[in-house]
């Protein structure tokens, strides 16, 4: 029997798109809010030197968020990403340690992340287990790791060459070097999840995973891709997060998944899949990162930001569902009085 194509519901699609759009242009409302909150707050905000701590800031959570939108929009998750990028930071202060050249150090490290994401592709895919549950319990056999590793230790007389490049700006802007990496990464992913095929596929993954599996999209090897780009991008953020900070340490990137969660569900990509765009990410990024610094300049507590983060997050699961919602009943309700 022929295979017959994913035709989602049109109407289903255009209420989709209109409300991401919407959600689109409040956060083009919020970052703009946020900047003139910043300004207002601190004399310091604008200068070169608190926006290119403001970008430094979020250069690792940026490259963990990239591939997490893809596998949020599948309809998956992963909680061990900052658990890779300690695991990775503590490899590589390992491998320096024991003489292994940096470039090779680093594209072990790289390896190493892409094999704990292939972990856990290979049990979420193979055993049919829920993302969630796997990766919580990765995230703390990684964690584990690393302080296998390192235990409280820290590794920090890398090579001044490497450090540099993650201390230190592009020439005379405040736009440090390691954001660089998140530019172009961000290119390439926007590209990947909003003008090819894969990403198609992943938006009928997150929709309905069994019609996108008889329309012919192989759903487990997409699954064990994401993960495996997962696994790579906290390995490389890991590298970068060390370099910046010239201390590979088994607790390094500690919470950070939640940071990562919160700026892509802000985003407005939907938790149960299927929606969002990598637009929407990037904006919450720079809101999530804007807003850090704005309450940093203003001496709030490092639990104060917590709670922000988590309400954040919060926030990004509540309204969307509300405003379906209530969108939904306003659809019934013109229905029954067009009945009538």
């Amino acid at each position: 029997m022929a295979k017959q194509g994913f035709k989602p519901d049109s109407a289903l699609l255009a209420r989709r798109a209109g409300l991401q759009l919407s959600w689109e242009t409040l956060l083009v409302v919020i970052l703009a809010l946020s900047l003139v909150a910043g300004r207002l707050l601190s004399d310091v905000f604008f200068t070169g030197a608190n926006l290119s701590n403001v970008l430094a800031d979020l250069t690792e959570v940026a490259l963990m968020a990239l591939p997490m939108t893809l596998i949020i929009v599948a309809a998956e998750i992963d909680l061990s990403v900052a658990s890779v990028l300690g695991a990775s930071s503590a490899l590589l202060g390992v491998l320096w340690h024991m003489g292994v050249p940096m470039p090779l150090a680093m594209a072990l490290v790289l390896v190493a992340g892409a094999l704990a994401g292939l972990l856990n592709g290979l049990v979420i895919v193979k055993l049919n287990l829920p993302s969630l549950a796997v990766t919580i319990g990765t995230l703390a056999l990684f964690r584990g790791l690393a302080y296998v590793l390192l235990g409280d230790r820290a590794v920090a007389d890398f090579p001044p060459a490497y450090t540099a490049f993650g201390m230190n700006n592009l020439g005379s802007t405040f736009i440090p070097l390691p954001f660089l990496i998140v530019a172009a990464c961000a290119v390439v992913f926007t590209l990947l999840l909003q003008a090819t095929a894969f990403g198609r596929s992943l938006y009928a993954i997150g929709a309905n995973s069994t019609a996108a599996a008889f329309s012919g999209i192989d759903v487990a090897k997409i699954k064990l891709r994401l993960f495996v780009l997962s696994g790579a991008m906290s390995a490389l953020a890991g590298i970068v997060y060390t370099l910046r900070f010239t201390s590979a340490r088994g607790d390094n990137g500690e919470g950070f998944e939640l940071s990562v969660i919160a700026a892509v569900l802000f985003g407005g990509v939907s938790i149960f899949g299927g929606r969002g765009s990598m637009y929407g990410v990037l904006l919450s990024l720079l809101i999530v990162g804007i807003l850090k610094n704005v309450l940093t300049l203003a001496d709030v507590s490092s639990e104060t930001l917590t709670i922000v983060t988590g309400a954040l997050l919060l926030a990004s699961v509540l309204i969307p569902n509300l405003a379906a919602r209530w969108r939904t009943l306003r659809e019934k309700r013109a229905l029954a009085r067009a009945a009538s």
